[in-house]
C-alpha cells in the first residue's frame, strides 16, 4: 500500500505551525499541506503551560500575527486569552480542519534519489507506526521538551514533606491557599508565578541564586488603544505593531550600546516601586549587563506591589539541602515551606526526540551548522521556525514562514526537486545558534 503524500507537512500547532499554515495557504495555493501535532489540542506553550497567572512577556502587537492584529484591550495578555487567539485564528483561516492530533513524530528519513522525506508517526493510543510522504518537511515544533522541565538535583529533595512540582507540570487541582509557598527562580516564569501565588497563599517566598532584570510595563497600552479607537483598524494595527517593533529595537541596542546608564536606569525604577530601604543591590542587581539574559517584564509592578504588601518575600541565597518542612540555606537559614516550585527553566531540545536520516545516514542535528536560522547544513527540504531571544517569537517565526515560502515558488519555478545548505569549503568563524548566557 503507498503512504500518503503531501507536498509540504507541518509539525506542530502552536504559535508558528498555524502561521505556517496561513502562510502556504496565501502564497503557495497549489502546494498540498498537512499540519499533525501531538497533543490533543492548538497552542503549544499555551495550551501546555497552565501555572497560575501565566502570561506573555512580550507585547501582543508583536507576539500576535501580521496578518490578523491582536484586538484584545490588554498588550500583556494572559495565557488563555493568547490560547483563545490562536484557536480563534486556526478556525477563521480554515486551519483547523487540516490538522491531526495527537501524531508523534517519531523519525525522518531523507531519499535523494525520491526528493521525499518518509516521516513515521506514532498515534498517541496506539504503538502502530504509520508513515506519511513529503516533498518539504516544515518543523515548527519549538526549542524545549513537552514532557518535562528542567529541575536541578539538589541534596535531600526526598526529604521534603510537602508538595514539590515544576511549573510545566502543574496540576490545577493543586490550591495554594494558606499555604506557605517557596518558588525557586528568578526569570519569567518565577516573576509571573509570585505574585499570582500570592494572591492565596499565606506567604510567597521567591528564592534566587542570583537576580535577574526585572522591569515594570503598563499591561495596557494607551497609545495603542487610542489609534484603535480614532483609526480605520488596519492601519491602527500597522501602527500599534511598528511601535513596538521600533521600541524594542531602540531599547535593546541603547542597552548594548550604555550597558551601564540602562542598569541604572532600570534599578532606579524598581528603587522608586519598593523605596530606598529595600536591599536592591543584592535582589535585583545582577552581576552581568542588561541582556546578557533576558530581561523579565512584571505587568503593572504586581511583583513589586505584593512585595510592598508584604505577601512576597525575596531571599537570595543557595541551596545547601531540602529539610523536611522546606529548605535550608548555604547561610543556615531555613525557609519553611507546604508547597515548593520549582521554576528553573525549560530543558532546551530542537525537534524533540525525532531521529534524522539523511540518505540512509543517521545524522545528529548538534553536528549541524544553521542556515539563516531556519535550515540546517546537509539536511535537504527542512525548515524549522524559531522566534527571537530578545524580541516577540512572532515575529521572527513570521518572516521564517514567509521565507520558506518563497523558497518553494522559487523551486518551482525553476524545476529544482530539493535544496540543500552547504557549509563554506573553507573553514569559517562560527556563532552560537543563540547567543544568551543564560544557564
Amino acid at each position: 500500500m503507498a503512504n500518503e503524500y503531501v507536498d509540504v507537512l507541518i509539525v506542530g500547532a502552536g504559535l508558528s505551525g498555524i502561521a505556517a499554515a496561513h502562510y502556504l495557504q496565501q502564497r503557495c495555493p497549489k502546494k498540498s499541506w498537512t499540519l499533525i501535532e501531538a497533543r490533543a489540542s492548538i497552542g503549544g506553550t499555551w495550551d501546555l503551560f497552565r501555572y497560575p497567572g501565566v502570561r506573555s512577556d512580550s507585547d501582543m502587537y508583536t507576539l500576535g500575527y501580521r496578518f490578523r492584529p491582536w484586538r484584545g484591550a490588554k498588550s500583556i495578555a494572559s495565557g488563555p486569552a493568547i490560547l483563545q487567539y490562536i484557536k480563534d485564528t486556526a478556525r477563521e483561516c480554515g486551519i483547523d480542519k487540516n490538522i491531526r492530533f495527537q501524531q508523534r513524530v517519531q523519525r525522518i528519513a531523507w531519499s535523494s534519489a525520491t526528493a521525499r522525506w518518509t516521516v513515521d508517526i506514532q498515534h498517541a493510543d496506539s504503538a502502530a507506526v504509520r508513515q506519511i510522504e513529503c516533498s518539504f518537511l516544515f518543523m515548527c515544533t519549538g526549542y524545549y521538551r513537552y514532557d518535562k522541565g528542567y529541575r536541578p538535583k539538589w541534596r535531600g529533595m526526598q526529604r521534603f514533606q510537602g508538595t514539590l512540582i515544576h511549573p510545566q507540570q502543574w496540576q490545577p487541582e493543586l490550591s495554594c491557599r494558606g499555604q506557605r509557598v517557596i518558588v525557586i527562580g528568578s526569570g519569567a516564569t518565577a516573576v509571573t508565578l509570585v505574585p499570582a501565588l500570592a494572591e492565596q497563599a499565606a506567604h510567597v517566598t521567591m528564592l534566587q541564586r542570583s537576580p535577574s532584570y526585572i522591569v515594570s510595563s503598563p499591561s495596557t497600552d494607551a497609545t495603542a488603544l487610542w489609534l484603535q479607537r480614532h483609526l480605520p483598524a488596519g492601519l491602527a494595527a500597522w501602527l500599534a505593531r511598528w511601535r513596538m517593533i521600533l521600541r524594542g529595537i531602540f531599547y535593546f541596542h541603547l542597552a548594548r550600546r550604555k550597558p551601564h546608564d540602562t542598569r541604572r536606569a532600570i534599578l532606579d525604577g524598581v528603587r522608586e516601586a519598593l523605596g530606598p530601604e529595600f536591599d536592591l543591590d543584592k535582589h535585583f542587581a545582577p552581576a552581568y549587563d542588561p541582556w546578557d539574559q533576558r530581561v523579565c517584564l512584571v505587568p503593572d509592578a504586581d511583583l513589586f506591589k505584593a512585595i510592598q504588601r508584604g505577601k512576597v518575600s525575596m531571599v537570595t541565597d543557595h541551596i545547601a539541602t531540602f529539610v523536611e518542612d522546606g529548605i535550608q540555606l548555604q547561610s543556615g537559614q531555613v525557609l519553611p515551606a507546604d508547597i515548593i516550585v520549582t521554576a528553573t527553566g525549560l530543558m532546551m531540545q530542537l525537534m524533540p526526540g525525532v531521529q534524522i536520516v539523511v540518505d540512509d545516514q543517521p545524522l545528529q542535528l548538534s553536528d549541524a551548522l544553521s542556515y539563516k536560522g531556519l535550515m540546517y547544513s546537509s539536511i535537504p527540504n527542512l525548515a524549522s521556525a524559531f522566534g527571537y531571544t530578545n524580541a516577540s517569537w512572532t515575529l521572527k517565526a513570521e518572516l521564517i514562514c514567509e521565507y520558506v515560502c518563497r523558497l518553494l515558488n522559487y523551486m518551482e519555478r525553476r524545476g529544482y526537486d530539493y535544496c540543500v545548505p552547504r557549509p563554506p569549503s573553507e573553514p569559517s568563524e562560527t556563532q552560537a545558534y543563540i547567543d544568551f548566557t543564560s544557564g
